[in-house]
């Protein structure tokens, strides 16, 4: 098989594999892409020739970017290797790719002297303690949040973590636009 064939024969399958984990009909693709059902089932299935006039729409449509449909996946390494990253009285080891969607992170937490500064971002956050007591302080609430509990959140209501009475272990997940205002809180200085 050619490049090129191996490259068309990827794109339809990521089509159709985003539309229907969307749980998307040929239809509502249709609808929101402004291309008939026809061609979309056309194109998934080979009997229609790939051209942009129709994966602009469809890419649109399913909220991704060209890039990313024509991209060549490299799965050999699928091991993430941590680093420890540190700042703001914490320890930090990324787990996701930086490429990644979410940023998922572990971090060890020690408690700290003051209440922290709760601060407003984009986004949406979540974590999980896995180890020790956190004190979640949002908005004008103040939430304990023990070992084996979660929280999830929007970020744009003020907020700050803290470990309470020793240190803490959690795993956070950020959503993309959370992924930016806290990439910039890390250092890889001790």
């Amino acid at each position: 098989m050619s490049t090129t064939t191996d490259i068309e024969t990827l794109v339809r399958s990521r089509l159709r594999a985003l539309r229907q984990s969307l749980n998307l009909s040929l239809d509502e693709l249709a609808s929101r892409a402004g291309v008939s059902a026809s061609t979309i089932s056309r194109v998934e299935t080979g009997n229609r020739t790939i051209s942009l006039d129709v994966l602009v729409p469809l890419a649109s449509a399913l909220q991704i970017d060209l890039d990313t449909l024509f991209e060549a996946g490299h799965d050999e390494d699928v091991v993430i290797r941590p680093t420890a990253q540190y700042g703001m009285g914490h320890t930090t080891w990324r787990l996701s790719r930086p490429t990644s969607p979410m940023m998922l992170l572990r971090m060890h937490m020690e408690p700290g002297s003051r209440r922290p500064e709760q601060r407003v971002h984009p986004g949406h956050d979540w974590f999980y303690v896995l180890d020790g007591r956190v004190r979640l302080y949002l908005g004008d609430r103040t939430i304990d949040v023990e070992t084996g509990e979660a929280a999830e959140f929007a970020t744009m209501t003020p907020h700050a973590l803290e470990a309470l009475d020793g240190p803490a272990d959690l795993m956070m997940v950020f959503s993309h636009e959370a992924q930016r205002a806290h990439a910039d809180t890390l250092s890889t200085e001790p």
